[in-house]
This record gives structure tokens, sequence and C-alpha cells, in this order.
């Protein structure tokens, strides 16, 4: 592989415009089909298969007046003044008004208020208006939208409190804003510092947001063809950008040290291309192939969530090898390491190389210290794991300052917690079993019985009289533990009676909870699968079977730890203000999975950079210690620089309003602060130092049957060396002919 990319990069860079022009060109022609599409996401989260699921699809057969989707509907919800209530004069008045705007919009079919509903609270105070639409909820106009907002100031300037809710969404889930933008600010600081020249540090942003650009449009032509749900948007873009800049920053930082050893430029970025780049389509490659592992799961929005996010990674791979040689040749030495920015020099990367030496010196001085406290830490910070409560997220974990989360908390000051987890029970009868409606009574009966049952509706039958929706209202919200124990506390009253009488439990919180525990029941499998690959992967790379070892106890260290602390902060509420979470609430669901599958290839990424340097050096001197300290002092700074830079760009995601994206930009952020700064720079070079040449070790049988890959690019520097060595014959064969 390093042969065919060291030329690769040098075919890159003698035809540096026509890749150039070639990649902007086509970066051009997927945007305009892009554009020309649009995008359709699908946010649609259930899973095949599970029992609320089918209990959905008998409902929408048994009691659907229409094959056509649901109309949209806005929920004004209404708190009176003080000392008032929703049936005061001037109360009724503005409201009347308010309603009467929003029937002007040709697309409304009916608007009710609450005293129409009847569903005004004990002491009247609060209730809702709802509004039809002719169209379903995700195809309701700006417009429209724009008409609601508007005319609910009226009823604000009465002193009413209205706030949104339903099917129709106000706070849209935003992508490329302000905190974006903050992390990629902090990113481009960290590559100066690195690079001391601020031209060589907007070159990997550059890059990485042509490859971001290619996967982001691929994945919003895609919606039209897949359902892929908005929010894998957020997860692609976050992880596209972060190893797009991560790739070349390796790649930029090989070519900067050969330049250094003399070579032409041309050159330079050929070896960088074979060597960096090697390293680079092996790390991107184990990375997609762990979010396609995500389909492991066989769910279909985690599949296309890692889909998406695969193919961001895909374009960063091709932009890297490709775009980055041809940019590398366009300024050459303009952005080698002899041109230096003089305010960041002061900040020079020599001094940054004494501190990793420093650094490496230190943790081989003392590595059953280092070791001991590195493994502690992380295991205190693993333990609230063992807790972790896992769900969906609702209007009630989104920031107080969107409509959806206030009309939210007034819902359930009016109603209980309840009235947002109710449920769906579907009653199916055997009609040869006897008196139908005393069955029906005994089973409603029992359901009024169980605990944790505010309210019971009446049995509703179908068409054909065998089958009864009967709406249950728990006392507890929809993420609570009791209301998951009420659904299979009715699940098991259908598998205990006996009265041929089946119970199916649906609604959207029992969906959640299934969901929920499906992705819990498949974290095991997936996380065996990755953690045997990456084991199997690294034997392969580092033909070695302690330093593979290490590596995966190493990284479910540092899985352990993220999950731990995300439950900390998310789930206990610890520093939420701190972090910027509204509410303390449950893990969302497919968080873990995700983190397993992201974090899994980005730890190879840093195993692979630091340690391939630690077995190049060691096959040379066959001395353990010093290939450490080599792969510390010539990998450390670049993987620091990675690692923060990964930081920066989670982080930014991190401060986003939506509580989906923050909890995965926090994940991320934490998750690499453990496993690179804690793992891979701490622990790895420790437990390496306790090993010693026992590291090393891989038996003889298994060496001859294992297939050699060389992401170290030996064979091209050997090349390279054999080159030059022979130019050099040339040149004194030559002078002494002349003498």
């Amino acid at each position: 592989m390093a042969k065919y990319l060291y030329k690769l990069g040098k075919w890159a860079a003698n035809h540096k415009k026509r890749v150039i022009f070639g990649t902007i060109g086509i970066l051009i022609i997927i945007a305009v089909a892009a554009l020309s599409l649009g995008p359709s996401f699908s946010d649609e989260m259930s899973i095949p298969g599970t029992e609320s699921t089918k209990a959905g699809e008998v409902l929408n057969k048994e009691f659907s007046s229409s094959d056509e989707p649901a109309p949209g509907t806005v929920n004004l919800v209404m708190k009176a003044p003080k000392n008032k209530t929703l049936e005061s004069e001037e109360v009724v008045d503005a409201i009347n008004q308010t309603l009467n705007e929003i029937k002007k919009d040709k697309s409304v079919v009916s608007v009710a208020t609450p005293v129409e509903l009847g569903n005004l609270n004990e002491n009247k105070e609060i209730g809702f208006a709802t509004v039809t639409y002719d169209v379903p909820a995700n195809k309701v106009t700006e417009k429209s939208k724009d008409i609601i907002l508007d005319s609910i100031e009226k009823t604000r300037d009465e002193g009413v409190q209205t706030e949104l809710a339903g099917s129709v969404a106000f706070s849209e889930l935003e992508i490329g804003g302000i905190s974006e933008v903050i992390g990629v600010v902090v990113a481009f600081i960290i590559l100066a510092l690195t690079f001391t020249s601020f031209l060589a540090a907007g070159m990997p942003i550059i890059t990485a947001v042509v490859g971001l650009g290619m996967g982001i449009l691929v994945i919003l032509i895609g919606t039209n063809y897949f359902d892929i749900p908005t929010f894998a948007l957020s997860l692609a873009a976050m992880l596209g950008l972060a190893v797009g800049i991560d790739y070349t920053l390796f790649i930029m930082s090989r070519f900067r040290q050969e330049l250094t050893k003399g070579h032409s430029v041309n050159e330079a970025i050929a070896i960088a291309t074979g060597t960096a780049g090697s390293a680079v389509v092996f790390a991107g490659i184990t990375v997609v192939v762990a979010l396609l592992g995500l389909g492991v799961a066989k769910i279909p929005f985690l599949t296309m969530m890692g889909i998406s996010a695969a193919v961001c990674v895909l374009f960063a791979i091709i932009v890297a090898i490709t775009f980055v040689p041809a940019i590398l040749a366009i300024f050459g030495h303009k952005i080698g390491p002899s041109t230096k920015n003089r305010l960041l020099a002061k900040f020079s990367s020599k001094k940054k190389k004494d501190d990793t030496g420093k650094w490496g010196t230190f943790v081989t001085k003392r590595p059953w210290t280092v070791t001991i406290l590195g493994i502690l830490l992380l295991i205190v910070i693993t333990l609230p794991f063992f807790h972790m409560q896992l769900g969906l997220p609702d209007n009630g974990t989104k920031s107080d300052e969107t409509t959806e989360r206030r009309a939210y908390d007034l819902l359930s000051e009016a109603y209980g917690p309840g009235y947002h987890s109710s449920l769906v029970v579907l009653a199916n009868t055997d009609k040869s079993s006897g008196d139908i409606q005393q069955n029906i009574s005994k089973v409603t009966g029992e359901l009024e019985d169980l605990s944790n049952v505010k309210s019971v509706g009446p049995p509703i039958p179908n068409k054909s009289g065998d089958i009864f929706m009967i709406s249950i209202t728990p006392k507890t919200g929809p993420n609570d533990i009791e209301t998951n124990d009420l659904v299979h506390s009715i699940r098991d009253l259908s598998d205990n009676n006996n009265q041929d009488i089946e119970l199916l439990v649906t609604g959207s919180t029992a969906v959640n909870i299934d969901i929920s525990e499906k992705l819990n029941d498949a974290l095991p499998l997936f996380a065996s699968l990755i953690v045997g690959f990456a084991f199997v992967l690294l034997v392969i790379v580092f033909r070695s079977i302690l330093v593979p070892l290490k590596a995966v106890l190493g990284f479910l260290l540092s899985l352990g730890a993220t999950l731990g602390f995300v439950v900390f902060v998310i789930q206990d509420g610890n520093f939420i203000n701190l972090f910027g979470f509204p509410t303390a609430s449950p893990v969302l669901a497919f968080l873990p999975v995700i983190v397993i599958g992201i974090l899994f290839g980005l730890a190879m990424d840093y195993e692979v950079f630091l340690v391939s340097r630690m077995r190049e050096e060691f096959t040379h001197s066959k001395d353990a210690k010093k290939a450490i300290l080599a792969g510390i002092k010539d990998s450390g700074g670049v993987v620091t620089a990675a690692g923060l830079i990964m930081v920066a760009v989670f982080a930014g995601f991190m401060l986003a309003p939506d509580p989906i994206i923050k909890s995965m930009g926090f994940a991320l952020t934490f998750g690499i602060v453990f496993d690179a700064f804690v793992v891979r720079m701490a622990i790895v070079p420790a437990v390496m130092t306790l090993m010693g040449k026992a590291a090393w070790y891989l038996p003889k049988w298994l060496d001859k049957i294992l297939p050699n890959i060389d992401v170290e690019g030996t064979s091209i520097q050997t090349e390279v060396e054999k080159r030059k060595t022979n130019q050099i014959e040339k040149i004194k064969f030559v002078e002494k002919t002349e003498k």
C-alpha cells in the first residue's frame, strides 16, 4: 500500500492544478445535485420487530380512517395571568383574536379553543388550543409557522403565557452555528502553534472543509433515497471535520520533516503520502469499519447514522491522499519548517519537542507510578457507568429558552408529568372465548389496579369488535424508571391473564422504551466485535501480541471512563450548569453505541501514529526504551496536537443548544481527553516500558502467516535511501573519472 500511495502522492504533486481544479469541479457538481434535489430527512426512530412497533402497525390498520399521513398540528399551550382564568372575559377575547388571525392562513383546516376541547386543568388556569393543517407536520411551511409566532404575541401582550407544542417543530436543528465556528478557530490556533505558521495552519482546515463539503452534500442527496435522521448530519459533520483536519496534519507534519532532510518538494510530498498517508488510510478505514459496524445492532436509524458518518470519513481519506499533496505542491517551501512567523516562533516546535522528550523521560523513569495512577483514575471515573439509564430526548430535555420546553413544563404543571407518557394498549380478543365485554371490563379493572396508573380511558372497539383501544396515563414522566416498569407490568398482565386477551402496548413512550432496551442489549455484542476486530488488526500491523492486547485494554478503560463521566454529568446532574445541559436526563439511548464505534476508530488512530514510530525505531535499534522515547519525541507532539484539535472541534458541537448534538459532542470530547492524553500518552508508554522487549514478541509460526501491511512505509524509506546512495556513488564516480 505504501508504494502505491508514494506513486499517488508524486502524481498528485506533478499534476497539482489538474487535481485541485478536478476536486473543486467534483464538489460543485455534487453541490448542484444536492441543491436541485433538496434535503428530505426522516426522524422516524422505530425498530422493526419490537412489541411496540407491532402494536403500532395493528393500531394503524384497525383504527386509522385514512392511509394518508396524519395532518400537522400545533398546540397553543396557555396559562392565564395571576388571579385570572382562561375563562376570564379579557383572556377569552385575547385568545379569540389570536386564533382568528391564525384562521386567515389558507393551509389551516380547523382551530379549536381550550373550552371547546374541554382540556382546562382543575383551576382553569392552563389549557391548550389546537390548530390543524391540511398537510403533514414536516410539510408545514415557514410562512405558516411565522403566522403562528406573530399571532401569539397578542395573547402574550395580554399577560397570557403562550407556548407551542404539537407535531410541528419550531426549534429546528441547526448545523454550522457559532459554536462550531469557535471549535474551528481553536483548532486553527493549535495548528498555528504546531507549525509556527498561519499559512500552514490554514491548510488542514481548508482541505478538511473540502472533504466535509463533499461528504455532507452526498448525505443530503442520500436523504432523498434513504431514511436518514436529521442528527446523523451533525454526527457526520462533527467527525468528518475532526478527522479531516487530523489526517492533513499527519501528512503535512511528515512533509515538513522530509523537507528538513534535504528532499525536493515533490519527493517530500511523495514520501509523506507513502508513509504518513499509509497510516492515514489504515486509520481512516478502521474508523469507517467501526462506523459501518453500527449496523450490527440491526436498528435502521442507527445504521444510517453510521453510514452517513462513514461517508464523511471516506471523503476525508480521499482528500488527504490526493488533494492535500496537490496543495502542498502549490505552496511548497512556503509552508515548510524554514518559514516561521516571528510571533508564533516564541512557541516553536523545538520547545514542544523538548517538552515531549521530557515527558517521555518522566514516564519511562516512573512506569509503575504512571500506570497505577492512570488506571485508578479511569476506573474511578468509570464507576457511575454501572447505574446508567438509557432514554430518548423529548421536549422536556430541551433548553428552557425554547418554546417547546416551556410548553412541556406548562402541560406537566396542568396535568402531571404522566401527560407526556401516555400509553396505548390494544386488547386483542378471541371471539370464541365467551363474553368479550365482560372480559374487557375485567382487563380494564386490572389495568386500573396496576401501580403508577393515574387514569385508564374507556375501551374503544374497532369495526369488527375484536380489538379494543385503551388509553392509559401514568403518574410519572416518559423517562422515569417507574413508567418503564408499568409498560412491562402491562405486558406481564397479558402473559398471565387467562381470558384469551392479548395486550399490546404502543405509543411514543413505549416505542422509546423498546428502542432503549434494544440498544442496551446490542452493546455487549457490538463492543465484543469491535475489541476482537481491533486486536486482530493491531496484531497484523504491529506484529506483536502484547502491544495489541495493551491497546484494546486501554480502549476499554477510556470507553468506560467516557460513559461513566457521561452518566455522572448528564444523568446524575453533576456540573450540568457548567457544561450547559438544561436538566438532568437519561443518557441518549444510542450514545453508548456511537461512542464505542467512533472512539474505537480514533483510539486506533492515535495508537497507530504513536506506536508505529516506536516499532520503526525498535526494528532498527532493538532497544525497547529507546523506541518508546523516539515514539513520544517524534510522534507525541503531533498526537497531542491532533487530540487537542479533536477536543476543540467536538467541544464546539458540545456548545450547540440541541440536546442530542450536545450530548454527542460532550461524550466525544471527554472520550478523546481520556484516550489520547491519559491512555495513549501516559499509560501506553508506561506499560510498554514495563514489558520491555517482550512487548514486541510474536511467535515465528504466526509471523509467517500474517500479511505484511507496512503502515510505517519502511519499504519506501529503504528505496529512497537506496536511490540516494546510488546517486551519491554516481556523483563520486563521475568526479573520480573527471580527475
